[in-house]
C-alpha cells in the first residue's frame, strides 16, 4: 500500500486516526456517528469505538478510531457529523 503524506498537516496516510463527535448523552448520537464513521471507514471493527459522559452525565463524546487512508476521507467524515443536528462539536 502506498503512503501519501499530507504535508500541510502533518499527517501520512494511512494512518490510525482519532475521530471525536461531541452532543447531548443519547443512544441516538452514538447511533449516528457509529453510522456516519463506518460508512465512509468500513473496515472499522465496532470495538474501535469509545463513549465517555461529561461529569453531569447530559452530555457524551463518541470517539471511533480508524486508519484513515486519505485527508479527503477525513474532511468528509466531518462535514457529515458537523452537519448532523445532534452533533455539537467535533475533534
Amino acid at each position: 500500500m502506498a503512503e501519501l503524506n499530507d504535508g500541510e498537516h502533518g499527517l501520512t496516510f494511512p494512518c490510525e486516526f482519532p475521530i471525536k463527535a461531541m452532543g447531548p448523552a443519547t443512544s441516538e448520537l452514538t447511533e449516528a456517528v457509529w453510522h456516519i464513521v463506518s460508512r465512509h471507514a468500513p473496515q472499522t471493527s465496532e470495538d474501535r469505538l469509545r463513549t465517555s459522559q461529561s461529569r453531569g452525565g447530559r452530555y457524551v463524546s463518541v470517539t471511533v478510531t480508524i486508519t484513515a487512508e486519505s485527508r479527503a476521507q477525513l474532511d468528509t467524515i466531518y462535514a457529515e457529523l458537523s452537519a448532523h443536528d445532534q452533533v455539537l462539536a467535533t475533534l
